[in-house]
């Protein structure tokens, strides 16, 4: 279901930007992988990854924003996602953490709920204690050079320790070139990672078990957790999968 799916209200200042909302379908990569779950998906990134598998959430200059985001009450939104039976809510982008006040009436009515969030993040914008109260995941995927950001933009240590404070942060990489796995292994020294995984950048199937067979070896060498893009192996680049 995409945010035009969503039966609005009379918008209001602190109405969340939704790019769709869907499930039920698995979580495809990360700790979670293979767990049943509905995803909402947020409009707007304070970032510009050149690799971007979701342009179409925050790339204005190639996609338009009125078409692919909609101003959405957050009670229409956690309605929206308790209409699906799944335990496991993933919320991601876009960039999640840019709407922390608005997310925090949604996340308290899933949590009253039963439903577990995790968030997918780029790990700039620090947890606000308000929203992070609810979370009970962050997988945090900080952005390499071969996204084409300069690095004070993507990396920011005393956000990344914020995360790691909370106790309940991973971080996940995405892996395009052999070079890669050196960049990964000084920021985990750097930053003092521990539980860190690393999957492909691909967008399609044969991508997927291309990269994972390149990744592997260095991954296991590490000590690093390996993940894959399930939704890709089995939906190639589908939306909303």
């Amino acid at each position: 279901m995409t945010a035009t799916d969503v039966v609005l209200s009379r918008t209001r200042p602190r109405d969340l930007l939704v790019c769709e909302v869907f499930g039920p379908t698995i979580q495809g990569e990360g700790p979670s992988a293979g767990q049943l779950a509905s995803f909402l998906r947020i409009g707007d990134c304070n970032l510009a990854c050149n690799t971007c598998d979701t342009p179409y959430s925050w790339d204005w200059r190639r996609y338009s924003r009125a078409v692919q985001t909609s101003r959405v009450p957050a009670e229409d939104v956690a309605a929206a996602l308790l209409r699906h039976p799944t335990k496991l809510v993933i919320i991601t982008g876009g960039e999640p953490m840019m709407q922390q006040p608005q997310l925090v009436p949604v996340a308290r009515r899933l949590c009253a709920a039963g439903r577990r969030i995790e968030i997918e993040t780029n790990g700039t914008i620090a947890p606000d204690p308000a929203f992070d109260r609810h979370v009970s995941l962050y997988v945090v995927s900080p952005k390499l050079a071969h996204m084409g950001m300069p690095l004070p933009r993507r990396i920011k240590p005393a956000v990344i320790k914020a995360f790691q404070a909370t106790g309940r942060a991973v971080f996940k990489f995405v892996l395009d070139t052999p070079a890669d796995v050196d960049e990964v292994a000084a920021l985990q020294d750097e930053h003092g990672l521990e539980r860190v995984w690393v999957m492909p950048q691909a967008t399609t199937a044969a991508a997927v078990i291309a990269g994972l067979r390149a990744i592997a070896a260095p991954a296991i060498d590490r000590g690093w957790n390996v993940s894959g893009r399930l939704h890709t192996l089995i939906w190639e680049d589908e939306r909303g999968r």
